[in-house]
This record gives C-alpha cells, structure tokens and sequence, in this order.
C-alpha cells in the first residue's frame, strides 16, 4: 500500500550556507533527516558535515527502502553505508564525539494497518486521522523547551543575544561538551556508527487510508514548539488547507522580527526547516 506525497519544502536557515536538511521518499517510505550543526572544521570533503550526514543517510536509507527492506534493516544497512564513506574519505578520525557528524531522523515505511515510524532526536511527525485530533508522534515538541532554557541561560551568563554567534567562543565550549554525550548511553543519533540501529526509538502506528501525515524537522516544527503560532491542529489544518510555502514564509517572518533571539531565545536566528506532507492511500 502507498503513500502519496501531497507537498515538500526544504529551506535553509542562511541562503549563504549549506541546507543541512534533508529528505526523500518512494512509494512505500519517506524520510526528513536533520543535520546537527557543525561544531569544528569539516572532516568530509565539502562545506559540511552535518549536510553530508543528512543527504547521504536519505539517499541510502530510501534505496535500501526500494529494495524491499524492512525498516530496520535498511536502516542499519543505511548506517552501515555512512560508517564505510565516513571511514574512507574524512580527513582523519575525529578526535572527540563532538566532531562526528550526527543528524535526527524521521522515517515511516507502509504497512497495511498504517506504517513503522522510527526515528532519532527531534524530527518528528504529525498524524491526522480522519475525523480526529492530530497525533504528535516522535520526541521534537517535548523536547524544545529544554533547548530554548539553554539558549536563554547563557545569553544571561554571556551578556550576549543568543543568537549573535552560537558558535563563537562565548558559547562553543558548551555546545560542545553537550555535543560529546550524543552517541554514548541511550542519546544515539543517525551516525556513521552501525551500532546506532540498536538505540532508533520505533513504534508501529495504525492509521487508516485518508489519514494525512506530516513529516517535519525541528526547524520547521518551531512554528509550534518555539514561536507557539500553532498548535498540532492548528498546525496541521494550516497545511492542509494552504500548503506548506504559506507556512515557511509565516516561519521566517517570525525569526526576521526577533532576530537576536530576545524573545524566542535560540541558538540561531533561523534553522533549516524541512517537511514532507503525504497521504496514506
């Protein structure tokens, strides 16, 4: 049973800079990847690691998708993929875990009752059921509150807006030592680690035919999470009926009229935001 892919829109945070935002889907899957911002000097060839990560994990996970795979197997060969290029062609081995390119990840493939949703970090999904509320499905909206309390609190530590240089020296050292925990305990991310399938948080969710779904990283989810312009719903009913440029030009809006972050206290002034709107058929 397919999907059918209703809208998609993927914007950077700076024009100027490397969309470190990624999907892609198929028939059966779809898939919003989000780079985490690099910390350092890049250790693949091109201007970033995060975006390598994000693009390079969406190309493999999709062909292995295609290939028939079930959902945990193509994302372990996927990652399996990224350890074997990262391993090959980075200019040398990363010397802390700050320095490894990760990326969130939202993934679905089909199923007949609904579909598998697995995923890392804080992309996450919307789901509305015919006839019910939206279903927030993923970790991204319980999880934004403690990052705009970091950003808030070393504005006030700094004396600096939050987001007049996240990764210059008044703020680098934190954003690296939290950096360091990612990929050890239970916090794994989408990584060039193959080790990193056994910590993907999955679930399978019934959903029948007429059920929309929205994939989105936690960029474009700041609509709800950061800016409170939305809620789920609200959010969601504005896609439907309007599309999803509508919704990344009320985005970038919002951060143009607070751009040192004083009200909405973040890290920078705008993320890269990514979404995938689709219908299960």
């Amino acid at each position: 049973m397919p999907f059918t892919i209703l809208d998609t829109i993927s914007i950077p945070g700076d024009p100027l800079k490397p969309n470190d935002d990624a999907f892609g889907h198929i028939e059966t899957a779809a898939v919003v990847f989000d780079g985490a911002t690099s910390l350092g000097d890049p250790l693949m060839p091109g201007d970033s690691d995060a975006a390598w990560i994000a693009h390079f994990g969406a190309r493999r996970l999709m062909a292995h998708a295609g290939d028939g795979d079930a959902p945990a197997d193509a994302l372990r060969h996927a990652l399996a993929d990224a350890e074997k290029s990262f391993t090959a062609l980075r200019k040398r081995p990363p010397a802390e875990n700050w320095e490894i390119p990760l990326a969130s990840m939202a993934f679905v493939s089909r199923i007949e009752t609904g579909f598998d949703f697995l995923w890392f970090g804080d992309c996450a999904g919307l789901l509305k059921r015919p006839g019910a509320p939206v279903e927030v499905l993923g970790d991204s909206i319980a999880s934004k509150s403690s990052e705009a309390e970091r950003a808030r609190k070393l504005a006030k530590e700094t004396g600096l807006a939050p987001t007049t240089n996240a990764r210059g020296p008044a703020f680098l050292p934190t954003l690296r030592k939290a950096r360091n925990r990612v990929n050890t305990g239970k916090h794994w991310s989408f990584s060039p680690d193959v080790r990193a399938a056994d910590f993907v948080k999955s679930i399978k969710v019934a959903a029948p035919s007429g059920s929309h779904l929205l994939l989105a990283s936690d960029g474009f989810l700041a609509l709800v999470t950061d800016y409170g312009r939305y809620t789920p719903d609200t959010l969601m009913d504005k896609v439907l009926s309007k599309g999803l440029g509508l919704l990344a030009d009320q985005l970038r809006e919002i951060e143009d009229a607070d751009s040192q972050g004083h009200k909405y206290p973040r890290f920078k002034k705008s993320d890269d935001a990514t979404a995938i709107l689709l219908t299960l058929d």
